[in-house]
């Protein structure tokens, strides 16, 4: 797990949305899974996302009138998965972290917690080898959000996906693997933490 730490205005989250392909750099080249984000389309690049990696964003963007279970199928049917394969896996999703009994919950029904997990079962429905989380801890107290933090880094360690996270949070130093500092855009610092992805 890397996290990417900073006051607000130092480029977090611009980093995020380059590395994510949704933005693209104004300088220097960005490699995503082995392609030039400069050298693709727009389509080409929303294949990519599709593929291989899942959104944490700060906001939970849940939608309201939906159970839990059908705001993580909601990416599966986007993505034209069978009915019974989406049932399947948002089950397994929500199950892996922690809301498997809140399937038929909607999301005004949960804590902020929760829901924070719910947008993270969605992220991960669609099997992504990398999960982007912008300032996934900001709106949760400090107990929540290292909660969320050591979701993070079970998944790393049990389902071998990487999780890039930009934080405020403290707490993120203790769970990442490599933290890296931003500063006015560039990195002013990186710190390892010792530990293996």
């Amino acid at each position: 797990m890397m996290a990417i730490i900073g006051a607000s205005g130092s480029g977090k989250s611009s980093l995020l949305n380059i590395i994510g392909g949704l933005d693209r750099p104004s300088a220097g080249r960005v490699s995503l899974f082995g392609q030039d984000i400069n050298l693709l389309s727009a389509d080409e690049c929303a294949q990519i996302r599709q593929l291989y990696i899942g959104f944490v964003f700060q906001a939970f963007s849940l939608i309201p009138t939906l159970s839990a279970q059908e705001n993580v199928e909601m990416t599966l049917r986007i993505l034209q998965v069978s009915p019974a394969e989406r049932r399947r896996r948002a089950a397994y999703c929500l199950s892996l972290v922690g809301l498997g009994r809140w399937a038929d919950h909607r999301p005004f029904e949960m804590s902020g917690g929760q829901q924070q997990r719910l947008s993270i079962a969605r992220a991960l429905a669609h099997g992504p080898a990398m999960l982007i989380a912008d300032e996934p801890t900001s709106d949760l107290d400090s107990e929540t959000g290292r909660q969320i933090l050591q979701l993070f880094a079970q998944l790393v360690e049990e389902e071998g996906i990487t999780v890039l996270m930009a934080s405020h949070d403290p707490a993120s130093d203790d769970f990442a693997t490599e933290v890296y500092e931003l500063q006015d855009g560039s990195i002013a610092n990186r710190v390892s933490n010792g530990r293996s992805n």
